[in-house]
């Protein structure tokens, strides 16, 4: 508390020498006061600044919806270190972190209102320094599981080995395939992707080994196959459980002799490709069917990689968030900074059965929706907005892994994103003085949503 007989001259020395902005607005939202460091983050001399509505001034993604000084100066209830995008007077978006409160007279009666905002530039900067510690190449994950398999593939990719990546669609199969590329001797050489999948026997043959002129009606010149365009590179073979008997022997041919036939060719080519193959199916389940020919298995199973599904790896997720938004603002020319604390928390929940394909094709759907800065729940997918608890049991996932404490249990929830939604429930209740109906409007959700929330975490 500052003391009421303070000077005033020495209060205003104060108010100027802190190095967070602070300014001030009547009950009609007119800036009455603007220090020297809000004249530096924004860019804005206070003369310029003092008189006009603070919504021209700062031009944020709130000021028209769910300005937090207009909710202070209404409500009388202050808000805490609420992160926004302003627009500086160079027309440069900077996220700052806010915090208001309402000013009163001596009888108590609001009469404006004061915030308080920091530059959140150094902390942007730390931001992505520490998440470019959890990438490699266009991997990101800081989980222990894919954090093993990163480590190893520096080593797998300065050998000539085969290498089988394993992996549910959608977990990233061919971006360790592009890595162990890029960090081969091979680099600078092409890397060739093929999904086997995609094409029947007729046209999969001459795709990967190339025709003579002559071969077939239309073969009116010499085409070179994948393997020949790898030469001296790489080839990655996707989805290579689908491959028929006929053609699994041919590829046999290629892994152990390095040389094959073009289709209607009379003599053999020979290449030096690196192969990397990945398939979502159990090829060894396959071989015990007779599907998959065992001698083929075991060529292309010297080295595997198996990576786990994003339900087994949730603590990627704010990191894998954070990646696509940023790679969607350059296509996107937005300038979103991040996820609503409900929509984080429907990601948290979601069963993700494309895995981290089915992610980011959700990001990128928000971003077709949000026209503001900051992505709320309803512009997520409709499957995914507000997940309920079961949603999170997919594959080997359990029910005690991520569900809820049962109703009436008031302990601490073990699983951290648990605690952190429960962390950002009780501080919303906190900043709304207890009032659900405020508390939910600040977190973006309806009233019911937060009761039974509150009831599923033991807040009382």
């Amino acid at each position: 508390m500052i003391p009421t007989n303070l000077d005033p001259h020495f209060l205003e020395f104060i108010v100027q020498s802190v190095p967070y902005g602070i300014f001030t607005v009547d009950q009609a939202g007119r800036i009455t006061f603007f220090n020297q460091a809000a004249e530096q983050i924004t860019g804005r001399k206070a003369e310029k600044a003092i008189g006009q509505p603070c919504h021209k001034v700062f031009q944020t993604e709130l000021c028209n919806t769910q300005c937090p000084l207009q909710e202070s100066v209404r409500t009388g209830l202050s808000v805490r270190d609420r992160e926004v995008s302003i627009r500086t007077a160079q027309g440069e978006q900077r996220a700052v972190a806010v915090s208001t409160a309402a000013l009163r007279d001596d009888s108590g009666r609001v009469i404006g209102g004061v915030e308080m905002f920091r530059d959140l530039r150094q902390v942007e900067v730390l931001r992505k320094r520490l998440n470019q510690q959890w990438k490699l190449g266009d991997i990101v994950s800081k989980n222990v599981k894919m954090q093993a398999i990163l480590k190893q593939l520096p080593l797998l990719a300065q050998s000539p080995t085969t290498v089988l990546v394993e992996g549910a669609s959608g977990t990233g199969k061919e971006l360790i395939a592009r890595a162990i590329h890029e960090l081969s001797p091979r680099a600078k050489k092409p890397f060739v992707a093929v999904n086997c999948g995609a094409l029947p026997d007729s046209l999969l043959e001459s795709e990967l080994f190339g025709y003579v002129r002559g071969a077939f009606t239309d073969a009116r010149k010499d085409k070179p196959g994948r393997f020949q365009r790898a030469n001296g590179g790489t080839i990655f073979l996707d989805e290579i459980g689908e491959l028929s008997l006929s053609m699994q022997v041919k590829l046999l041919r290629v892994l152990q002799e390095r040389e094959f036939e073009p289709l209607g060719a009379s003599h053999s080519v020979r290449v030096d490709v690196r192969v990397v193959t990945a398939t979502n199916k159990n090829l060894k389940e396959l071989m015990w069917a007779g599907r998959f020919r065992d001698d083929l298995y075991y060529r292309l199973n010297v080295i595997r990689v198996e990576l786990p599904p994003l339900a087994q790896r949730r603590d990627d997720i704010p990191l894998l968030v954070s990646h696509f938004i940023e790679q969607f603002n350059a296509v996107f020319g937005k300038h979103i900074r991040g996820l609503s604390g409900e929509a984080m928390a429907s990601l948290l929940r979601a069963p993700f059965l494309g895995n981290v394909r089915e992610l980011e094709n959700a990001i990128e759907h928000a971003f077709v929706l949000c026209q503001g800065h900051e992505i709320r729940a309803e512009h997520l997918p409709s499957h995914l907005q507000d997940t309920p608890p079961g949603g999170m049991q997919p594959g080997p996932v359990t029910t005690r892994d991520f569900s809820y404490p049962p109703h009436g249990e008031t302990q601490e929830p073990s699983d951290p994103l648990q605690q952190a939604e429960k962390t950002a429930l009780v501080q919303a209740l906190e900043a709304s003085g207890n009032n659900r109906t405020q508390a939910a409007k600040r977190l973006g959700i309806s009233r019911n949503t937060l009761w039974r929330k509150m009831k599923k975490l033991g807040i009382s």
